[in-house]
This record gives structure tokens, sequence and C-alpha cells, in this order.
């Protein structure tokens, strides 16, 4: 690693590591809360004790109400929960904005091959949905909308109120997936104006393996599992309550710290760009620069391939990610920068930087050090390369 001694991690929204606190309240709960909160005896009652409260604290945080709050697995099951649950029906038309999370769009094209129909949301250059296409959506045919509110490779943060209320117009189902903003931005369940809502607690600094589905009180849900009679039916299983009170607690964590938190990730965030235009011109910010997360930063490189700039970062130290880890081992460019006409030489040469509350100012500065270094070195061999 060249002599580095120190890693940086710039890949905070592929994950985040635990806070220490989360950790302690996992493991104390893991040793303590071990009875099956399902069960009526005192070690049961305890159980479903830790269990409430965690539900009751994180309603309070996204403005939804404890009985509208679903555990799951993680996002990727929350947002399969909803898109496989709102669809149980005949064949319809569903909507989903270009450039989707791979478990949003694999779970549509599961379904396309069932007979449904895909409707694209297209988005401006910005990646910006564009509300003039609302009024022309097949809505007689509409059975779901879904929307993803913060990208997760651009950290564009959508308006859905309009298309919200359109939905709620038309009686339509309305999911956002809102894995990336919770712990990055406010989020209120019940002003989004959303049908369902689905995250993911390793995203926060909560722990791996727990997730969360917001469904409005009301609102019809098939489940597509089958067992016990937890969570309202809807998804069966034991509940892993260890798992939710350290999700609850990185929740509350954040919202305790929120707008310190914003303002310093913010500000991190703005220092790597500058750095990183001032040493490695010509470079292309991709998405709203306006609207995003505080903490994403997707930027091109002209000239240079993405995968040999992400191998050769990792080599210095740096972490950081060509887009949806989901979606890793894929060649294939990000569908969102595509969707937002980027051409081939923006594409090909972007790397996504997300940056975390455990960063400092002298990491940063490090990072466009290094950064720029490796960028310098890659344009050198490629025009070498040109030259021969």
């Amino acid at each position: 690693m060249s002599g580095l001694t120190s890693r940086i991690y710039l890949d905070n929204n592929a994950t985040t590591r635990p806070f220490p606190e989360v950790i302690e309240a996992v493991a104390h709960h893991l040793e303590h809360s071990y009875g099956n909160p399902g069960s009526r005896h005192a070690e049961g009652q305890a159980a479903r004790k830790a269990l409430e409260e965690s539900r009751e604290s994180m309603a309070a945080v996204l403005g939804a109400d404890p009985d509208e709050v679903i555990f799951t697995s993680g996002g990727t099951e929350s947002t399969n929960m909803a898109v496989f649950g709102f669809t149980q029906t005949t064949p319809g038309t569903i909507a989903l904005t270009a450039g989707e999370h791979p478990a949003t769009i694999e779970s549509c094209r599961n379904l396309q091959r069932q007979g449904w129909k895909l409707h694209t949301l297209e988005v401006d250059t910005d990646g910006r949905l564009i509300p003039e296409q609302y009024d022309e959506l097949p809505w007689n045919e509409l059975k779901l909308v879904t929307v993803i509110l913060a990208h997760n490779e651009t950290g564009v943060v959508q308006d859905v109120k309009p298309l919200a209320v359109s939905c709620e117009k038309h009686g339509v189902a309305f999911h956002v997936d809102a894995v990336q903003a919770v712990g990055k931005i406010p989020v209120s369940f019940h002003e989004l104006g959303a049908t369902s809502l689905s995250l993911g607690a390793h995203k926060l600094h909560g722990p791996r393996g727990i997730g969360s589905l917001l469904l409005r009180k009301g609102a019809k849900l098939a489940p597509f599992q089958f067992g016990g009679h937890q969570e309202s039916g809807l998804r069966p299983g034991t509940e892993p309550v260890a798992l939710i009170v350290g999700m609850a607690l990185a929740l509350k964590i954040w919202n305790e710290q929120r707008e310190d938190r914003k303002l310093r990730i913010t500000e991190l965030r703005d220092r790597l760009e500058a750095g990183l235009a001032e040493n490695c011109a010509p470079i292309v910010i991709n998405g709203s620069q306006g609207r995003r997360l505080p903490n994403t930063l997707n930027i091109a490189f002209p000239g240079l391939d993405g995968e040999a700039l992400l191998v050769a970062l990792d080599l210095e130290g740096i972490s950081c990610s060509l887009g949806s880890t989901c979606a890793s081992g894929s060649a294939e460019p990000a569908p969102v920068l595509v969707a937002m006409g980027c051409p081939p030489e923006v594409f090909q040469s972007s790397v996504r930087f997300s940056v975390g509350s455990e960063n400092t100012g002298e990491e940063i500065d490090e990072a466009i050090r290094r950064i720029s270094a490796v960028v310098g070195r890659l344009r050198n061999l490629a025009e070498v390369v040109i030259q021969n």
C-alpha cells in the first residue's frame, strides 16, 4: 500500500460501522433479552418490552405510529415485501424510477415475467424526477408506484410529495425506498404521504440483518412469507430483539445529533469535492448539487476507467465504490447515470465517495492527496498508451 499505514473509509453508503453504544446494546440484549417475545413468561415479557419500546422509539423519530412499524431483515426484504405484497392481484402496471436500486428493479422484473408491465419514471440530467410526466402516467392501469427517496449512487434526494398526492387521488399504492435517506436526512412517514417505506439499520450505524417496513395504517399488504403471527402476520418468525434494539438506538443517536452531524458531514463532503476539483481537473459531479445527501459525492474523472481507478484507490488505502454494492461484479454502467444522460466518458470513469460521521478533516485532506496522486498517475499512463 505504498508504505501507507492507515485506510480511509469513504464507502458509508455501502455500509457503516455500528456505533460502540449499538454494539454494547446488542451484546447486552443478546445476553439478557434472550426470551421469545411471544412467550408469556417473565423472560418473554422482558424481551417483548424491549421489542415494543424499540418500535415506539423508531416510530417517534420516523413520524409514524408504532403499529405501522414492521421489522424485517433489512432494506431489501422490506422493499420486496412492498413490491410483492401490493401486486397479489391480476397483472397491471408498476411505475418505478429510472436507475432504481436492484432490490426494486429485480423484484419488478420478476413480476414482469408474470405478465406485469413496467413504466419508467424518467429523471433529468441532475437525476431528479420530472413532475410533468405524472399527468401522463397510465393511472387506470397502475397498481403500484415505487420511488427511491435518496439515490444510493448519486445521493440525489427526490421531492416525492407531488407523486404521493397523485397516487392518493387515484387510489394507487405508493412505496418509498428510504434505505439511504433514513439516518442521513429527516424522514417523516406521514408527511411523505407514502403507503409504505423501507429502511435498513446498517446504513445508519446499526447492526446488519435488521430493517423495517413502515406500512400505513389501513393499507392492505398481502404476505409472501408464512408461519407465525409475528409483525401483524406480515413477517413471520421470532423477532431478533437484540438487533431491533440496536437499530432503534442507532436511529435515536442520529436523531439527537442530526443537525450537528449534517453540518459536519456536509463540510467534509464539500471539502473533498473542492480538493478533487482543484487537483484532478477535469472532473464531473454527477447528480443535483442542490438536492443530494450531505455525505455523497459521485464524481467522474474523464479519460479513466472506473474499475481500474477503484482498484488503484484500494491499493492506496481508499475505500470507495463504483455504485450499488448489491450490483457489484457487473460490468454494466450504472443505470442511474445512463438514465441521467451521462456520456460514456463520464459513466465509465465515475466512482462514489460517501463520507461518514467517523471521518475527520485530516482524513479528508489525506484522501485528497492520495486520490489526486492516483488520478494523476493513471492519466499519465493513459497518455503513454495513446502515444505508443
